[in-house]
């Protein structure tokens, strides 16, 4: 293994618990779809960079592609955010 793959390596393991929690966290919901969608490219891409490829191209369009879309397409059909109620 290279040295450049073993630098991405490290850097997609970073990066997928901490778009994995902003996107947990985030009050925004369409900021944590795409928080979501994010960290799931990232795991497709840690995926084939670990030569599994069909469990990359699995994640990539069960992930990223699906649901992601949905929920971000639900969000927008919805109304996207919720407005505060004024008692």
């Amino acid at each position: 293994m290279a040295d450049s793959d073993l630098f991405l390596i490290i850097i997609l393991c970073i990066a997928i618990p901490v778009l994995a929690l902003l996107a947990i966290v985030q009050k925004n919901l369409i900021r944590a779809v795409i928080a979501f969608a994010a960290s799931s490219i990232s795991l497709s891409a840690l995926f084939y960079l670990l030569a599994s490829p069909y469990s990359a191209v699995l994640e990539l369009t069960v992930g990223a592609g699906l649901i992601a879309v949905l929920f971000l397409v639900a969000l927008i059909l919805a109304g996207g955010e919720e407005e505060k109620v004024t008692p």
